[in-house]
């Protein structure tokens, strides 16, 4: 198949372009150029918010748009497109609220979520202009993306720490519990989408199991051999201050994607090869300054 990718440059994106090109298909990548781009891919310079015709010119069997935040992006970029197949849209499990028993199905009423505030909304108003103006085009909301080329200091954040053999703050009682879904197996499902054309459009997407926090964290530690020395932080201390994730429990119910793909990639898999990605590219993690904090706070 001929396949756009936006954005293409850096994880979800750029492992979703390499992906698709891996299995033979004619992948373009649209982005502004300002990072390195992929081997075997095809280059389409320009800002997606001021692309004028650039785009008319070709005709596409698919457009997976990784790179949408808001209403205005889709929008741009739907009346910016030539003739084209299939829309895939990755929207985010923050599109519903925090207020719903859970786990969260795909028919509930979605809304804003405290937690995640313009993020979910800006997601969510996406969704609804697709809904409205592209019809077929399918939604995937998933939990946290892991895998390799994550450059989010999430992973990243544990695997320093095991590394340097520091001790590893958890909030609460580390019972938290955590949802995560293998970049990999994302593009397996968008595969199965456009090969199987499923009736139905909205998919939560998401590997069934949960773990705590944890249990996640003792899983990174593992990776690198090691067990860590675990400590317990209070409620009193906000939470993201000096761990990755918010204060926020939620679970997707995944059963309608697992109806098309009842196999998925297990944790520890998606966290090996986050970590030989890791180990490589150390540069392009986007740090926080966690490691700050808890030097200045706990010791």
């Amino acid at each position: 198949m001929k396949i756009l990718v936006t954005g293409g440059t850096v994880f979800a994106s750029r492992y979703t372009a390499e992906f698709f090109a891996a299995k033979g298909h004619e992948v373009y990548v649209l982005n502004r150029g300002s990072k390195p781009q992929s081997e075997n891919v095809r280059h389409i310079c320009a800002d997606r918010h001021s692309l004028g015709d650039v785009l008319k010119e070709y005709s596409f069997d698919a457009v997976l748009d990784v790179t949408s935040y808001n209403e205005n992006d889709v929008r741009t970029l739907y009346k910016a497109l030539g003739d084209f197949g299939s829309y895939i849209f990755v929207s985010s499990s923050a599109v519903y609220p925090e207020t719903l028993p859970q786990p969260f199905r795909e028919d509930m009423e979605c809304g804003p979520n405290s937690v995640w505030g313009a993020y979910g909304t800006d997601k969510l108003a996406a969704e609804e202009w697709l809904r409205s103006n592209v019809p077929n085009a399918y939604i995937l909301r998933p939990p946290y993306l892991c895998g390799a080329m994550n450059n989010l200091y999430r992973e990243a954040f544990v695997f320093e720490c095991a590394e340097a053999g520091r001790p590893f703050y958890l909030p609460k009682d580390g019972q938290m519990r955590l949802q995560f879904f293998h970049i990999g197996d994302m593009c397996r499902f968008m595969e199965f989408l456009l090969d199987k054309q499923p009736e139905q459009r909205i998919f939560n997407v998401g590997d069934p199991e949960t773990v705590t926090c944890e249990q996640w964290v003792r899983l990174c530690y593992a990776v690198l051999g090691k067990e860590p020395e675990l400590r317990y932080v209070g409620a009193e201390v906000p939470q993201r201050s000096y761990f990755p994730f918010y204060d926020y429990e939620y679970v997707l119910d995944v059963q309608e994607m697992s109806r098309i793909m009842p196999k998925v990639t297990p944790l520890t898999g998606a966290l090996n090869e986050a970590f030989l990605w890791w180990r490589g590219n150390r540069e392009l993690i986007v740090r926080k300054p966690l490691l700050d904090f808890i030097a200045k706070n706990f010791g």
